[in-house]
């Protein structure tokens, strides 16, 4: 993106509250978004409508309210084979616990969220957080306005201020060299609460980290499947394992699929504010 359109941009960006929730306007226009070089997600523009989008990541406190109005349960509640993390597990190997759900991300016997209100929620699917999204009229965000968020004006796979020596500044990731051992080298083993580390420039916290983000849309790898898309990274990505923590690369997973580094960030149509 041009000067001008950043300082367009950085111009038209103004917060506006619900009750709860922090929104970042971000203005309809053209925007670039890929990497040069990238198969899946390549070097293009793509045009918008205007859109706000939620400053932090949903919170548990926020899903709360949600599952206490409407009785919901999801489906880790139902399915019993939510997938949590322990240390001293090989990298990408996941314990599939019957016992864990949103209120228990890594299942009971490791705890529960009560001291956690404000960390992001986990343990759902992105079946829940669409059934969230209707619940409360707000919708996620798509995979172009992600990125467009996220990146706020840079045309490299980090927002400005960012690099790969610093990015511990930004984001709740994982320091450690693998996961055989328990890493809190920032405060932080399993989530942190949310805008507990810098914004980017548009005042979006956790983009790159503490949880990856459900978003909605397609790729032409998806082959026609319904296939559940995260971008952003989370807690559980190192440089050594799942280094996703950028605005570039885009995660699959299945739609009903419950991790404890999976949560998301709403979206309200202009017209909506």
């Amino acid at each position: 993106m041009k000067t001008t359109g950043l300082l367009f941009l950085l111009l038209y960006c103004t917060r506006v509250y619900s009750q709860e929730q922090s929104f970042i306007k971000i203005p309809g226009g053209t925007y670039e978004i890929g990497l040069k070089g990238s198969v899946e997600n390549p070097l293009r523009r793509v045009t918008v409508n205007a859109f706000s989008i939620a400053a932090t990541e949903l919170t548990n406190a926020e899903f709360e309210r949600f599952v206490l109005a409407t009785g919901y349960q999801t489906e880790a509640e139902r399915f019993k084979d939510a997938l949590v993390f322990e240390p001293g597990l090989e990298e990408f190997r996941w314990l599939d616990d019957s016992t864990a759900y949103w209120r228990y991300p890594n299942g009971i016997a490791r705890g529960g969220i009560t001291r956690k209100m404000n960390h992001p929620v986990t343990g759902i699917s992105f079946t829940d957080a669409l059934a969230y999204c209707k619940w409360a009229e707000v919708r996620l965000p798509t995979l172009e306005e992600w990125e467009i968020a996220a990146r706020a004006g840079s045309p490299t796979k980090y927002f400005k201020g960012v690099t790969a020596e610093n990015i511990s500044r930004y984001a709740n990731i994982w320091l450690g060299h693998d996961h055989l051992q328990a890493d809190s080298t920032d405060g932080f083993m399993y989530t942190a609460p949310v805008a507990s580390f810098k914004p980017n420039p548009l005042g979006l916290y956790d983009v790159f980290g503490n949880v990856f983000e459900f978003c909605s849309g397609s790729l032409p790898r998806d082959k026609g499947r319904r296939v559940a898309h995260a971008r952003g990274g989370s807690w559980w990505c190192s440089k050594h394992a799942c280094n996703f923590f950028n605005a570039v690369d885009i995660g699959s997973v299945n739609p009903h699929a419950s991790f404890s580094n999976l949560g998301f960030r709403i979206v309200k149509d202009a017209g909506g504010m």
